[in-house]
């Protein structure tokens, strides 16, 4: 099942962007809107979505300067609260009631939006992401980030990549991960290719304060039912901070061999998510 192409625009700091996404399933159909992590695209859900799509219409944005998305014009703009600018338009032309399924980055937007009074989300999947994000987690993307190649020769080096820096995301078949790579591959002048997203982002990450990020403050102001969905080995969800958010009555999945992030390709967490969202 290949998903639909579509797009909006959104007003940001006085200018108007354009915001890609996906979508798979019937658009009668009660929506869930996906977002990604920091350097990935909406098209890292398409396995879910094709689980889903019977039962749900699934909307799977490219973040802003990610994907098919617009670059925005000032670098110091690629932050969590014009994210969720972006977010709050597509909320508005998808007009209903969504449940947000968000990935890393994706769950800290939608950690923002259910915080907010009148947030048109009833259900919250936080894939690998908690209120609490440590310090030695954000040093080890950056450095990833810092190192990543400005160009490569072919989709096939981008894939090699690609299972390298993500491999925490857990097994996955050869088809997979070619998935993976041709949805963050774009070509350029003399034949190679390109990572998909822009590269200011890289600078405007390095820019988050050296420790750890709080947003118990944010949590303590969600409402909407939880299931967090857990790497066995992430080092950006500790197993303390999961403890945490058990105790104020989110539910949780913990999906053996992976690390940050869980792809969400396998059976039990896209069993997990589709008992959560049908409860």
């Amino acid at each position: 099942m290949f998903p639909r192409r579509g797009a909006i625009p959104y007003l940001l700091e006085g200018r108007f962007y354009r915001l890609a996404y996906v979508e798979t399933g019937n658009p009668a159909a009660p929506p869930v809107l996906c977002v990604h992590g920091l350097t990935r695209t909406g098209r890292d859900f398409d396995e879910l979505a094709g689980r889903l799509a019977e039962r749900y219409l699934v909307v799977s944005p490219d973040l802003p300067g990610r994907g098919d998305s617009e670059w925005l014009a000032d670098p110091a703009l690629y932050q969590p609260q014009h994210y969720l600018a972006a977010l709050a338009a597509l909320l508005a032309a998808i007009g209903r009631p969504v449940a947000w399924v968000g990935t890393s980055l994706g769950g800290i937007c939608g950690m923002l939006a259910c915080a907010c009074p009148g947030a048109p989300v009833t259900r919250l999947v936080l894939n690998d992401i908690g209120p609490t994000v440590p310090a030695a987690a954000i040093r080890r993307i950056r450095e990833y980030l810092a190192a990543a190649p400005e160009s490569f020769p072919d989709v096939a080096a981008v894939e090699a990549y690609i299972r390298q820096v993500n491999a925490p995301f857990g097994p996955m078949s050869d088809a997979q991960w070619r998935h993976l790579a041709v949805t963050s591959a774009r070509p350029i002048s003399g034949g190679q290719v390109r990572l998909h997203y822009d590269r200011a982002i890289i600078a405007a990450f390095g820019a988050v304060a050296g420790g750890d990020i709080d947003l118990w403050p944010v949590w303590e102001k969600i409402t909407q039912p939880v299931l967090v969905v857990r790497g066995e080995t992430s080092d950006l969800l500790l197993p303390e901070t999961l403890a945490r958010m058990q105790a104020a009555g989110a539910r949780a999945v913990t999906i053996p061999e992976c690390g940050h992030a869980p792809a969400l390709v396998d059976p039990l967490s896209q069993g997990a998510i589709a008992e959560f969202l049908a409860g």
